[in-house]
């Protein structure tokens, strides 16, 4: 009897020195697989754990209750961590509270609810956030034109653009890529597709999605959009009801009057800019700086993170998120924001000052969020087509990456801060 009383009260300590602990993911130098630790966390609140987020904490460390499970998951993915005990933890937060701390603690208690717009025949290394999403192992869901229509955006938390053209110009691919079998077969495809959908330009097609996700940020979404996507959206907006398309594209030419005819108040994020409709130029608008940056060297390419106030601003604070403040620039179609364009009331969350652009935006529309991403993939400087996709084992410290992983776990965070 005495024998199984001792036993017994082992497997209590043993029970309370475990539940007495707790599991932090540093985000630091000390991480030695960032993107991955994006996926544990998702992980844990898939299986409704909550996770609370350090902001600033050490690069933006998480918190989570301990358990052999966690452990497991961590040592399967890489990713580095550290078993606390509850006297740390508390010093932890005691540290944050400090009011002359530039930290917070943010609670994250669901696993938002992830869908990418991109056509049936996109790739997963064709774009760079779902790259990186199936990288970390966080699932999601892939919608097109049709299932936009049909009403289907309010069942998710979170949407990413794929690089679409939403002015229905192919890219502006056309002069150099027209005689290509791939461009050939994408805009057969999508002229089909906005037959079968009851419209007679693709034009039309890709203004009534705009329209719908505008529709879906008012209504309380999350948008996530990269490279030319968040330009040519609010281009296809402001156009709404006035063709800007050039006979290449849609059979027939361009309203002249167009450019005086743009209306900005129906943008997201850019207004005041002036659209290129000649087809042999390979620029959308003067919102993308591709064209007019002055000749820059790769090494010498690079934006600034800003830091805001964790305790009084937690939303940008949570989506700059990084071990670095200072990231290496990459191009794309659309490879970052001319200053001049952006409407006074969106954020500028990471820029190069000296070219006077911004490659990192966030914005309110309605009961909803956006945030805007410069450039086609963080680290390929610059990709063409026919370039191989990126082995993301080679960068899993990439803090170009973390900027849309923080995007992700934005969803998941509770909308009242957790006071330590």
């Amino acid at each position: 009897m005495r024998i199984k009383k001792i036993i017994s009260f082992f497997l209590i300590i043993i029970s309370l020195n475990l539940y007495s602990q707790k599991v932090l993911i540093p985000m630091d130098n000390a991480q030695t697989n960032h993107l991955k630790a994006y996926g544990l966390v998702y992980f844990m609140l898939q299986n409704e754990f909550e996770v609370e987020w350090l902001l600033n904490y050490r690069g933006g460390s998480f918190l989570m209750p301990y358990g052999k499970p966690l452990i497991q998951e961590c040592v399967l993915r890489g990713v580095n961590y550290e078993v606390i005990t509850i006297p740390q933890a508390t010093a932890i937060y005691e540290y944050i509270s400090d009011p002359s701390i530039n930290c917070d603690i943010i609670k994250l208690t669901k696993a938002p609810r992830i869908a990418v717009y991109a056509p049936p025949t996109n790739l997963p290394w064709d774009d760079a956030v779902t790259l990186v999403l199936t990288y970390a192992e966080i699932p999601y869901d892939q919608i097109y034109d049709k299932e936009v229509l049909q009403g289907i955006l309010p069942m998710y938390d979170w949407l990413h653009i794929h690089h679409e053209d939403f002015t229905g110009q192919y890219g502006k691919f056309w002069a150099q890529y027209r005689n290509t079998e791939w461009y050939q077969k994408d805009q057969q495809y999508a002229e089909q597709l906005a037959r079968s959908l009851g419209f007679s330009k693709v034009s039309q097609l890709k203004l009534a999605v705009a329209k719908k996700i505008r529709d879906y940020i008012a209504g309380g979404g999350y948008l996530f959009a990269m490279c030319s996507a968040p330009e040519s959206m609010d281009i296809a907006l402001a156009a709404e009801g006035v063709d800007i398309c050039d006979i290449p594209f849609d059979g027939d030419p361009p309203d002249p009057r167009a450019q005086e005819k743009l209306d900005y108040s129906k943008t997201l994020a850019f207004t005041d800019f002036k659209i290129y409709t000649n087809p042999y130029i390979y620029a959308k608008s003067d919102i993308d700086v591709t064209m007019t940056r002055p000749q820059i060297r790769e090494e010498d390419d690079y934006f600034a993170l800003f830091e805001f106030s964790a305790k009084w601003d937690p939303i940008p604070t949570m989506l700059c998120q990084n071990h670095k403040r200072i990231i290496k620039g990459f191009m794309g179609q659309s490879t970052a924001f001319n200053k001049n364009k952006i409407k006074k009331d969106v954020l500028i969350m990471g820029e190069n000052k000296s070219l006077n652009e911004a490659k990192y935006i966030h914005g309110e529309y309605g009961r909803g969020t956006f945030t805007f991403y410069g450039g086609h993939d963080p680290e390929d400087y610059r990709h063409f087509v026919y370039d191989p996709p990126t082995d993301l084992n080679l960068f899993k410290n990439s803090p170009g990456y973390r900027l849309i992983l923080n995007n992700v776990l934005f969803p998941a965070a509770q909308r009242k801060k957790l006071k330590t």
